[in-house]
């Protein structure tokens, strides 16, 4: 089976299209955002603020990249474990988030969130951060310096590959949901 090449600036169409179990080989811009970047985030839309990237059509990548290494835009940069976010994630799928890569089932109301929204759910190879960071060519802290590797980055990502998590149709290869 070929891998589908996508872009993150055609995340909201691809999302429609994509079936969990699907290889894909990503290419754009993440942003990096764990659990503690998460409830900021929250907090600051419950102020009505701006959150510290656009929602609308965007990918989130649950890491929290080490230092850089040099020579390199970034260090180890693996997945962490995607149920953290779960309490926060169902809000900002309604606010227009398209994709979340990450590994690790996902609660019933992300699921749902998923489907209503039309996103797509990713898996990365968990204990592969030093590989994943080779598919990275550009890296940027956007929030949250003060929180390290928890910080919100922008990552300019080249052919890193996923597979299709849970679909928008309810695929997934977890099975039933939580």
């Amino acid at each position: 089976m070929a891998k589908i090449q996508i872009h993150t600036s055609d995340m909201e169409r691809a999302a429609k299209e994509l079936k969990a179990g699907d290889e894909v080989l990503l290419s754009g811009i993440v942003y990096t955002a764990r659990d503690a970047a998460h409830k900021r985030i929250c907090a600051m839309l419950d102020r009505g603020e701006e959150p510290p990237f656009p929602l609308s059509g965007a990918t989130v990548y649950y890491a929290g990249p080490t230092p850089a290494p040099q020579g390199m835009p970034i260090g180890s940069c693996g997945p962490t474990t995607s149920a953290r976010m779960d309490v926060y994630t169902p809000r900002l799928l309604d606010l227009g988030l398209k994709g979340m890569i990450g590994k690790g089932n996902r609660s019933r109301a992300v699921t749902e969130a998923i489907r209503r929204d039309g996103a797509v759910y990713f898996c990365a190879v968990g204990g592969a951060g030093a590989l994943a960071a080779r598919c990275v060519r550009a890296a940027e802290v956007l929030a949250f310096g003060e929180l390290g590797c928890e910080s919100v980055k922008k990552l300019t990502v080249k052919d890193f590959p996923l597979f299709v998590a849970i679909d928008c149709r309810g695929g997934s290869l977890f099975g039933e949901s939580l």
